[in-house]
This record gives structure tokens, sequence and C-alpha cells, in this order.
């Protein structure tokens, strides 16, 4: 019985955060502003430390409204999904730099952009690499750059993909 009890609390141990990004995309003639919305579990997982740096891993959940004044079928897109994200980060120290990469599912509103550029399918694969740094007496703060692709790995097509470049800043709770 105690174990049962005990088993909620190791399923929510960690720390969450609460993230905003902005970005655009600027690929195969389509030019898309991005505001995204994510809320980030950190389980404070630590391994392979090298040197003053090591690993962990994040997982993010993200919804995001995208909106082009030049697209002529759905100027406003949503999207919804989850992503796990692996860190290489700077142990110690005020300011924490780190590098990070990461794979994950999207599920789009509308497919199609404009009558010449649609992506094929609401169901996308995103993956992202970016750099950033946590700072804060408590690390509570980070802040960083993206550039994240978003294919559907050609289930369908055709399957142009979209490129974003974002800045984002988190708190941790």
């Amino acid at each position: 019985m105690a174990l049962l009890l005990a088993v909620p609390s190791v399923a929510c141990a960690g720390r969450l955060g609460a993230q905003i990004a902005g970005g655009i995309a600027n690929s195969h003639d389509v030019h898309e502003s991005k505001v995204d919305l994510g809320g980030v579990w950190d389980p404070q997982w630590s391994w392979w430390a090298i040197g003053g740096w090591h690993f962990t891993a994040v997982l993010e959940g993200h919804v995001a409204y995208w909106h082009s004044g030049e697209a002529d079928v759905h100027n406003n897109v949503f999207e919804f999904g989850l992503t796990p994200v692996f860190r290489f980060i700077r142990g110690n120290g005020v300011i924490r730099p780190y590098i990070e990469a990461g794979v994950g599912v999207r599920l789009l509103s509308h497919p199609s952009i404009s009558s010449h550029y649609t992506m094929s399918s609401a169901f996308q694969f995103a993956d992202m690499v970016g750099v950033g740094a946590s700072f804060g007496d408590r690390q509570q703060y980070q802040a960083g750059f993206r550039f994240q692709h978003l294919s559907n790995a050609s289930i369908k097509e055709p399957n142009p993909g979209i490129d974003f470049e974002q800045l984002y800043v988190q708190y941790n709770f």
C-alpha cells in the first residue's frame, strides 16, 4: 500500500517550467510568424559528466499559433505537440550554457497554408537543435535560440516541410 502511495509523488518529481517562444519561417516562399507556449517537465536527471558538463533531458508540451499575411488558404494555423529534449549543460556557475536537440510529434489544425504550399498531413515530426543558458539564483530562468524543422517524413507527398528560427524564454518553478 505504501508503494502505491509513493508512485504519484515519484511520477511528479522534478521541476515544472513555462516557456514562451517567437519565431519566423522564411522557406519555400512561405513567410510564417509563430508564437509558441510551452509547458516543461524537468525530472532533473543527470548523466555522463565530462569536464564540468553533463547530459540532461526535459519533456516539453507545446501549443503554437502560426500566422501569415500572404497565405490564401489558411493564414492561421494551430500546432499541438510533445518533444523530449536532450541537453548538454554546464554543471555549475551563475550562467550555465547548453546545447540542445530533440525530436517530437506535432498535430496541425490545417496542413495547407496556401494554394501552392501544403504540408500534406496534419501529423508532423518536429526536430530541433538549439543553444541557450540557464541563470538566476535557483537557475530558474532560461533563454535560447532554436532552429526547428517540421515535416511529415514523407508519410504523404508532397512533403516540403517548414523551418522556423525561434527565440525563447522560460521560467522554472
